[in-house]
């Protein structure tokens, strides 16, 4: 199968199904720390009107909204994480809109956020080029957009290749790890930004143990619990193997586990 072949609205829908297992909010913040830091990265300013895409519980909303003095927006297509983020946000008495909504087609008028983020979000949008074309779309000029996305040979990385090796995703899909490499970044935006920056940065996962770890994450991490169902009783043992392997050897604690995930954070000029 072609890439031009794949359904990729059949793809978002699977996705958001998958998205929608599990509460990724219980792993998801584990980085507002990143948001914090593109959040200064990306110099929000007093008044700034921000958009947070794909956000999740979110972590990149509620950063902004800390430094901007103003209401922000929040965007998923997943419905009990964005409940996840009323939450915080009530907690925090921080004005931030929900909004229920795909990473693909944003429901904005053009040119009407002064700054666009995403931490962990957009890359797993499946048509990469509409991504970006939203993500420019409803920036202004000389706006700027921030991201944070994994790299393919940080941890994180390696992980979603292992569990495809297990898993196979649907065929002519582009991998959500591109994100992660600044010459695929530099082909969504072309011209249309007149700055990149892209800045190797660590995220250390912290767990009890390698159980512990796996644990977590076939609890509450949809795309890992649906990955060991689709591998059922026969490809299950095998993918756990292949992940106990990975977490052992990427961990740098003798007593716990502690890991370093490399990340990619990117700001954007809009030309």
């Amino acid at each position: 199968m072609t890439e031009q072949a794949v359904d990729l609205q059949q793809v978002t829908q699977m996705q958001q199904r998958v998205w929608s297992e599990g509460d990724f909010s219980v792993l998801g913040v584990m980085g507002q720390g990143v948001a914090e830091n593109l959040a200064e990265a990306v110099g929000l300013r007093a008044g700034d009107r921000v958009l947070d895409v794909a956000c999740g519980a979110g972590n990149a909303a509620i950063a902004a909204a800390r430094r901007v003095w103003a209401p922000t927006v929040g965007l998923d297509y997943v419905p009990a994480l964005l409940e996840r983020a009323r939450e915080r946000a009530a907690a925090e008495r921080l004005d931030i809109e929900l909004v229920e909504g795909d990473a693909q087609a944003l429901p904005f008028e053009d040119e009407s956020f002064d700054a666009v983020l995403s931490v962990f979000g957009v890359m797993f949008a499946p048509d990469h080029q509409r991504t970006a074309d939203e993500l420019l779309r409803v920036c202004r000029r000389g706006g700027r957009i921030a991201m944070a996305n994994w790299t393919p040979g940080g941890f994180v990385g390696r992980m979603f290749r292992t569990v495809a090796e297990h898993a196979p995703p649907p065929p002519g899909v582009q991998p959500p790890i591109l994100w992660g490499t600044e010459d695929h970044l530099r082909s969504l935006f072309g011209d249309r930004v007149s700055a990149l920056e892209a800045t190797p940065r660590l995220l250390r996962f912290r767990f009890h143990s390698t159980d512990h770890f796996l644990e977590i994450f076939r609890t509450w991490f949809g795309p890992m619990k649906v990955a060991f169902e689709r591998a059922g009783e026969e490809g299950g043992p095998a993918l756990e193997r292949s992940l106990r392997e990975l977490i052992d050897a990427a961990n740098t604690d003798d007593e716990t586990i502690a890991i370093e995930g490399e990340y990619l954070e990117v700001v954007a000029v809009k030309a």
